[in-house]
């Protein structure tokens, strides 16, 4: 009886040495080390906060939806193969790609559909809509679209908001990231934000 006693109180001194240390000690820890400084936004989730109230993360990219289709203040995100139409917006909570090959005739046709729908909402030729305007990313929540896309947008951006182009521009600058090593891409998340502050 004594050997069992003996044993059952070692295993309850174990179980609480193991609870302090591996399920108060180890997540304070790894708290710690995610609010250092230079880590405490990533470990946060990379929120972009205005007005004083989250508006989203840099890392996730959803298109926005213009209150009118004629009055459009908004950058545009690449396509998600999760929206119900050819452009847009998609279902952030379901993340991923068509898997359809560049021979695909559904595909094409869709990207042709994007193509004739951007241009027109760009007021420019077809031919002069990037190639990453029209093609959905991987996930389907990617946040960045390239300097051309952007550039392209810059004109009806500031026609609707009423900011100079030349502010635009910078904006558009400002939420470049890459370069290097890396191709430069522009983070359309944080660009809408920065566009949101400076109308206000």
């Amino acid at each position: 009886m004594n050997a069992l006693l003996r044993q059952t109180w070692a295993g309850l001194r174990l179980l609480l040495v193991a609870t302090v240390l591996l399920g108060v000690g180890y997540p304070l820890a790894i708290w710690g080390v995610g609010h250092l400084p230079g880590l405490a936004g990533r470990a946060e989730g990379s929120q972009i906060v205005a007005d004083g109230r989250v508006v989203g993360s840099s890392l996730i990219g959803i298109d926005p939806v213009p209150a009118s289709g004629a009055r459009d203040p908004f950058f545009h995100t690449r396509p998600s193969a999760s929206a119900e139409g050819s452009l847009g917006p998609g279902d952030p909570a379901t993340s991923g790609g068509t898997n359809l090959g560049g021979f695909d005739e559904g595909l094409l046709a869709v990207v042709q559909e994007r193509r004739a729908a951007i241009a027109a909402r760009e007021g420019v030729v077809p031919d002069a809509v990037p190639a990453d305007a029209v093609t959905a990313s991987a996930s389907g929540v990617d946040p960045h679209i390239s300097p051309a896309y952007a550039a392209l947008q810059v004109p009806r951006v500031a026609r609707v908001t009423g900011l100079p182009v030349m502010q635009v521009q910078a904006l558009v600058a400002d939420n470049e990231e890459g370069g290097f090593l890396s191709p430069r891409i522009v983070n359309v998340t944080t660009l809408n934000a920065a566009v949101h502050a400076a109308t206000r």
